[in-house]
């Protein structure tokens, strides 16, 4: 909910700094990319040395961003405070995925969705209470939502109480992941990390075009309000909310690899026909957009641990990491884009990014994997 509060007043930052669209999708790429970078470091270092209290770390540095962007002065101290926003995630959201592993009681797909859907579910509100809050009272209202910060530094406390306690439990429920991974080569294993990578950019490349720029898109080809815009946005993101707790159950039933076929390659024809719908219809397609694309991060992040055993932190850096820096990429490429071209040419080439979901056939299928030892 805190993270997306920025995005959400992407109108008010451009109106009130005089900004084009290269700069917003700088801000984008100030958040996401200090996140992406730091995240696999923070992993790796996590699973040699498990830190239980950098929960709330991370989300004190979110506290410190919300606060500086409320009464940021000028360009420079927007990107300054966003970049420590994307510094409280990299320190979450290593910890906090393998807490969720420690929780799941072997259902790791549920588990990871449950955990997701807290983001996902807080980035659907994110644009609501900006557009009910913060567009009435301006940008200084933001500093409001310190009291939420506030309120999860307390819980998160507790949480690293808990896990500090019950550590044991990291070292129950590896044999699974690696007796999957057991009959792999390393090349393999190299291949198929590389295909996940390029399934990544694949979603979330194209959820940073309607993250960053759906408000944007709506009031230039429909020409409705700022606030109006805002619940078209609330409508997607709860999608994607919806999508998340539907990817990871279904993939501890029918398989990870399933899932990931359908949610990365399925949204395809809908994203084909998105630039060319009515405005009713351009809301039903992003949220079955959302739902299907949203299903796949639960099922690559257990599949990728499954993949990897015994690297939870590192994983979860790596691919929740990769996940904010091919979005702020995405933004800052596409915002230059729009820049030069029109933000409609922008969602008429995104949509072709689902068809890189094809490449799901190289990946194993690590169920079949234990049942069938590869002959040597």
């Amino acid at each position: 909910m805190l993270q997306s509060v920025i995005p959400a007043v992407y109108p008010i930052l451009k109106a009130s700094y005089h900004l084009d669209f290269g700069q917003i999708g700088l801000i984008t790429l100030a958040s996401q990319l200090t996140s992406s970078l730091l995240q696999p470091v923070v992993g790796s270092y996590t699973d040699r040395r498990p830190m239980p209290y950098s929960l709330a770390l991370g989300m004190g540095f979110t506290l410190t961003g919300l606060i500086l962007i409320s009464h940021a002065p000028g360009f420079s101290t927007v990107l300054m405070a966003v970049a420590l926003v994307g510094i409280g995630s990299a320190v979450f959201h290593p910890e906090s995925s393998r807490v969720a592993r420690m929780a799941s009681g072997g259902q790791h797909g549920l588990a990871q969705s449950l955990f997701q859907v807290g983001g996902n579910a807080g980035s659907a509100l994110g644009p609501l209470l900006a557009a009910f809050i913060v567009l009435p009272m301006g940008q200084q209202s933001i500093a409001w939502f310190s009291i939420g910060a506030l309120i999860a530094i307390a819980l998160l406390m507790k949480i690293g109480a808990w896990y500090k306690a019950n550590r044991s439990i990291l070292t129950k429920g590896r044999a699974h992941g690696a007796h999957a991974s057991s009959n792999l080569t390393s090349k393999k294993i190299g291949l198929t990390i590389a295909v996940l990578i390029a399934l990544i950019f694949s979603k979330f490349f194209y959820l940073a075009s309607l993250v960053s720029y759906y408000t944007f898109f709506l009031i230039s080809r429909f020409h409705i309000s700022v606030q109006s815009a805002q619940l078209h946005l609330f409508i997607f993101l709860g999608a994607v909310a919806a999508g998340t707790i539907i990817g990871g159950p279904v993939g501890d039933r029918l398989g990870r690899k399933r899932v990931i076929w359908w949610s990365i390659l399925g949204p395809l024809p809908f994203t084909l026909t998105l630039p060319f719908a009515n405005l009713f219809w351009t809301s039903c397609l992003t949220v079955v957009i959302g739902l299907f694309l949203a299903s796949a991060f639960p099922a690559i992040i257990v599949y990728a641990q499954e993949l990897v055993p015994g690297k939870i932190g590192t994983i979860s850096g790596l691919f929740f990491g990769l996940a904010f820096g091919m979005g702020g990429i995405g933004a800052a490429m596409l915002g230059k884009l729009a820049d030069s071209t029109s933000i409609e040419f922008v969602y008429r080439v995104c949509s072709f990014l689902p068809a890189i979901g094809l490449l799901t056939a190289f990946l194993p299928d690590l169920e079949r994997a234990v049942r069938r030892p590869v002959k040597a």
